[in-house]
């Protein structure tokens, strides 16, 4: 989903406030997760002939191949069943390379099976490529200096102090701050009700109170983290 404020989406898609979702809070490559839910929806369709003991048996079985293995996992998660939860929790534990994120999937479509079954509604799973944590959701932003020039020592402390501000003030954190050539990079989670769009403008216009130092346009994505060739060239993409 994009970066603009998440909640209001689902609630104008639903038609009321989301009361029951689950942060999926794992960073995962955004098209993993579109390959694993995809799976989910054709495994509904299919029945299972193997006991939780005997699929449990085959996850650890060396020669079962990768692909089979991933479709064990989506077939656990989809079985109302803590017995089939802790099959894929313990797995989790255990398991390493192209199956991690992929089991770390199934245990969150598994706990979400579970907990619909147990309220008697639907739950909605939201998952961002930088995921999140408990009900707040990570972001990546970028700022830049009006002059491309790096930001001074007096500046960067200025722009820590009025983010740090203003992310608390919305019950939000900042996991880190870093400053590389003539931008500002931000790793920060903030509660899914709240904008962080215009946390970031805030805390700009705060600190362009003494001498308009930083631009006021910004990157800002739920997706990945950028590296420094990324984000110059979105950058040079970014409209006024």
């Amino acid at each position: 989903m994009s970066e603009e404020n998440i909640f209001n989406k689902i609630e104008e898609l639903f038609g009321r406030k989301p009361e029951n979702f689950s942060i999926l809070e794992d960073q995962i490559d955004i098209k993993t997760q579109m390959t694993y839910f995809d799976e989910s929806q054709k495994a509904k369709q299919l029945v299972v002939d193997k006991t939780i003991s005997e699929q449990k048996q085959d996850l650890y079985k060396q020669e079962i191949e990768i692909t089979k293995k991933k479709q064990l996992l989506v077939s656990l998660a989809g079985i109302d069943d803590v017995e089939a939860y802790r099959v894929i929790e313990q797995y989790l534990k255990n398991v390493d390379g192209e199956l991690k994120n992929w089991t770390a999937l199934a245990l969150q479509e598994s706990r979400m099976t579970i907990e619909s079954s147990l309220l008697n509604e639907n739950q909605i799973i939201i998952s961002t490529g930088l995921g999140g944590k408990g009900k707040k959701l990570r972001y990546f932003a970028v700022l830049s200096s009006v002059n491309d020039v790096e930001f001074s020592n007096l500046q960067k402390r200025l722009i820590q102090k009025e983010l740090e501000f203003g992310f608390n003030k919305v019950d939000g954190e900042i996991e880190n701050l870093d400053f590389v050539e003539n931008y500002a990079t931000l790793l920060a989670i903030v509660p899914i009700t709240i904008s962080i769009k215009n946390t970031i403008k805030s805390a700009i216009n705060e600190c362009n109170q003494i001498g308009d130092f930083i631009s006021e346009k910004f990157i800002l994505t739920n997706v990945k983290v950028f590296t420094i060739d990324e984000i110059k060239e979105s950058w040079s993409n970014i409209t006024d």
